[in-house]
């Protein structure tokens, strides 16, 4: 008696998805395997969902896999065919999913698992394993570490972006935007004749001219308000590098200011402020000792500036003080409010260029981009597509592996423009990645631990890190219910042993394996695999678009945050004016060229997936599903929180608004 199986297929709809290529199954189950057969269409076409039968003398009992192949008939040409996934219904009325999410483009038989999600112990089945095996073995070949520089995290190995598998590279309409906006940026330059200007600006009202059709409502804002120091602070808050300041109570031994320095109103003192904890830090060590580049034959300058801050009673941040040098001298003066208007604004201006650098290189390029390129290298390397690890996180590693392709290309590679254009570029670059890397911490990355660390709990004003400590617990709880539906005792954590080359390898290859980080080297318990796997998805979404999104905004107006600064700080008071500042900004096309790239770093694509969205069905077991519902629903109620708080501000905090938040680093 013949048998019969009901196969759906699912084309992805996606530009190129469809297929004039027949396309070949074989069912194979517990009790036996259907023979190859062709899926009988002319052509499977993109968001199509197509209807085959497969015949079978017997029944194959449970499903555990497919095989799809897809070959080229004699006249036709090859092509690449995105499949979404296979629903098999059997003569039993059993519904099996197999998630597929990837292009098939060669000729190669292809194996993909039932939808269940299974850790390696639960593999009774010896096909089963055997495709387990050989899946792993093959995405060690596409996806191998390479060396890219000393006390750097290890990167994807590639020969650029396009020779990265299929299934991780740009859609099509995300390469065709990414690829215009960067061009229509330069051609607006070079229309206006700015990207080859070596001059000096000699006024600043003329930069504005640069990108007046593109500006925003906090570029303008940014724009008018610069030079004000409560906006000079909020920023250390709310804008592009929000994880550096930390309140203060002992001031350090290389930051001298006295009680006699600082005009505290109400009559209080420094002394009294810092034992209150009114007193608060951004310190730029990070900076200390490297040496500034050399941009278009000039020298350049780069300072390490010790900052202090005082919240007043009406909850506002000021600043009371700066030290452009980490070393006290003579000619490293402490600047106060009270000194000279040029005195203060230069001093301002050289700090908010030591934190365009310490953003760039390791807030931002560091703890986002690298780091979440180890976690997806690693991912793909280590956890086959059945593993439910691999289905929690996979959706947060999307396009990250080409952006940073891209970005190792056109920002930090030798001609690349972070390296030619800013002050931290050269040689200094890597030396910054390094030693930022050197310094990093576990608990850093962590939010609510960073925000402990810091004793920043409660101070007012704080946005990022209200909403950003509400996303880490419904990423925390979301993340806790999937983790602990599949694994019910540390012990079973412990003999996942495909878990532990996975944590092993991000500690060898994104760590470089010093201890000193902190990050896991394995894991003994549930809870360990929660908070890593919640570290790792809150990196790969919310911490990145707090520290990019926002990049044109605090960034289009370049004396806000200048990439370089062609003078060395001032080592007297009183010598600084309107003309020294204009001389120590970028000259005209470094302005312009550093402008082009943060639009172009701020532009959102318009297949942008936002978090909580999972429009691939990885998992396809009812609890996690409904658990993915639950977070979408619960991201839903605190984006509308964050909408009707927002009306009340005079500056908008977004960057954490849930429907702002990509998935993953994907720009």
């Amino acid at each position: 008696m013949v048998v019969t199986y009901e196969v759906t297929v699912y084309t992805g709809d996606r530009v190129h998805a469809t297929t004039v290529n027949p396309v070949h199954i074989k069912l194979v189950g517990k009790d036996g395997e259907s023979d190859r057969t062709w899926l009988r269409s002319l052509v499977i076409f993109r968001g199509s969902v197509c209807s085959y039968t497969v015949s079978c003398p017997n029944s194959l009992g449970e499903l555990v896999l497919i095989e799809l192949d897809k070959r080229q008939f004699f006249l036709l040409p090859g092509d690449a065919w995105f499949l979404d996934k296979v629903e098999i219904t059997s003569p039993e009325k059993d519904i099996y999913t197999f998630p597929v999410y990837s292009w098939i483009s060669d000729r190669e038989t292809h194996r993909f698992r039932e939808g269940k999600a299974l850790r390696i112990f639960d593999e009774s089945n010896s096909l089963g394993q055997y495709a387990r095996e050989q899946e792993l073995a093959q995405r060690s070949v596409d996806y191998s570490w390479d060396f890219y520089h000393p006390g750097v995290p290890y990167t994807i190995k590639t020969d650029g972006p396009m020779t990265l598998p299929d299934e991780v590279q740009f859609s099509f309409t995300k390469s065709t935007e990414f690829a215009f906006t960067s061009l229509t940026g330069l051609v607006e330059l070079r229309l206006k004749g700015l990207a080859d200007n070596h001059e000096n600006w000699t006024n600043l009202e003329s930069i504005n001219d640069v990108f007046h059709n593109k500006d925003t409502p906090l570029s303008d804002y940014v724009q008018e308000h610069w030079k004000e120091d409560e906006f000079f602070a909020y920023q250390y808050l709310n804008g592009l590098n929000p994880n550096l300041i930390r309140r203060c109570k002992t001031l350090p031994e290389n930051f001298p200011v006295t009680d006699d320095m600082i005009s505290i109103p109400d009559g209080s003192t420094l002394s009294q402020e810092l034992k209150e904890g009114n007193i608060y830090l951004c310190d730029y060590k990070n900076l200390d000792g490297m040496p500034a580049n050399v941009v278009q034959g000039i020298q350049q300058h780069l300072t390490a500036p010790l900052v202090l801050f005082h919240q007043r009673p009406n909850d506002k941040l000021m600043p009371i003080a700066i030290q452009l040098k980490q070393t006290p001298a003579e000619d490293n003066p402490i600047f106060l409010p009270t000194d000279s208007t040029y005195d203060w604004l230069t001093a301002k201006i050289f700090v908010r260029s030591a934190d365009f650098s310490e953003h760039q290189l390791n807030t931002h390029l560091l703890r986002t981009h690298l780091l979440a390129e180890a976690f997806a290298v690693s991912l793909l390397r280590n956890l086959p597509m059945v593993h439910p690890v691999y289905k929690l996180l996979i959706p947060h590693t999307r396009y990250t592996l080409q952006i940073n392709e891209l970005a190792r290309g056109q920002l930090i590679g030798p001609g690349g423009n972070l390296t030619q254009l800013s002050a931290s570029g050269g040689d200094t670059l890597m030396k910054l990645l390094a030693r930022s890397l050197s310094s990093i911490t576990y608990s850093s990355l962590c939010l609510p631990d960073s925000i402990a660390a810091r004793d920043m709990h409660d101070v007012p004003n704080f946005y990022y890190r209200d909403d950003g400590l509400q996303l880490w617990n419904l990423i925390f709880k979301y993340v806790q219910g999937v983790i602990e539906f599949y694994y019910k005792s540390d012990d079973e954590v412990r003999r996942d042993s495909e878990l532990q080359t996975w944590i092993g390898d991000i500690f060898e290859h994104g760590f470089l394996s010093q201890p000193q980080t902190g990050i896991p080297q394995s894991f003994t318990t549930v809870s360990e695999l929660i908070k890593f796997a919640t570290m790792v998805m809150f990196t790969s979404s919310c911490q990145h678009a707090a520290v990019n999104s926002g990049q044109y905004d605090y960034g289009g107006w370049m004396p806000n945050t200048p990439p370089t600064l062609q003078r060395p700080s001032p080592t007297k008071k009183g010598t600084t004016s309107e003309a020294t500042m204009l001389e120590t900004l970028p000259i005209i096309s470094v302005t312009v060229q550093g402008m082009a790239t943060v639009w172009l770093l701020s532009r959102q694509s318009s297949d942008f997936v936002s978090l909580g969205h999972y429009p691939e069905d990885h998992f396809t077991e009812k609890t996690p599903r409904q658990l993915q519902k639950d977070f979408k629903a619960e991201l839903d109620t605190l984006s509308v929180a964050i909408n009707d708080r927002n009306k009340g501000l005079e500056i908008p905090y977004t960057y954490l608004d849930p429907n702002n938040v990509e998935n993953s680093v994907a720009i």
